[in-house]
């Protein structure tokens, strides 16, 4: 074989070889993305005045610990805590509760609020007595399992345009093209809400 014929072998072997790895790197970037949980990957804000509907359907109180899981900019927890409830936000994003901690601030709420950067699933859920969540299907069902696990009987769920698969609204409120869902969470000696049909 020519020096020439060789040369070119060599060039050729190692532009399949840095094609190769570059491919690599670009699928394990992909597979990477592909891991990142739903509930972080999108960040679309509730209408204020569709934030007072949520509250308003829940009866938040002085006496409500609000937790809004996936909450943004902190709009609800800023929403509930104006109307005298306590309230605990949390949030995957640095950003999102950044502003959440500066909506607070401008709020003067500063006191009755705390923003959690953490994953929804691992948040301690415990010390609830309402629930807020604007999240998708898919991560509605994920959660469904912790909440009725976690939370004490008669706790109260809203939602803003998703439900659960598993479990039937007991109110559901249709209003300026949004749709807003109501649940009580059962005693524990009652059996799990009824899967749909």
């Amino acid at each position: 074989m020519k020096s020439t014929d060789c040369n070119r072998l060599v060039i050729f072997r190692l532009l399949v070889a840095v094609l190769a790895l570059s491919l690599m790197a670009a699928v394990s970037g992909y597979a990477q993305e592909e891991e990142k949980d739903e509930y972080e990957l999108i960040y679309v804000p509730t209408p204020q005045d569709i934030v007072d509907e949520m509250l308003k359907l829940a009866d938040v109180g002085k006496d409500d610990v609000f937790f809004d899981l996936g909450c943004g900019d902190g709009r609800l927890v800023v929403s509930a805590a104006k109307l005298g409830a306590r309230g605990v936000g949390v949030d995957l994003s640095p950003e999102r509760i950044k502003e959440a901690n500066e909506n607070a601030a401008a709020a003067g709420v500063t006191d009755k609020v705390q923003f959690l950067r953490q994953d929804i699933m691992e948040a301690d859920i415990r010390s609830a007595t309402l629930i807020g969540l604007y999240l998708l299907p898919v991560t509605m069902d994920r959660l469904y399992r912790k909440l009725l696990r976690e939370l004490k009987p008669g706790t109260r769920i809203v939602s803003h345009n998703y439900q659960f698969s598993e479990w039937p609204p007991e109110k559901e409120i249709s209003l300026e093209g949004h749709t807003l869902y109501f649940w009580r969470v059962p005693e524990a000696s009652a059996e799990k809400p009824a899967a749909r049909r």
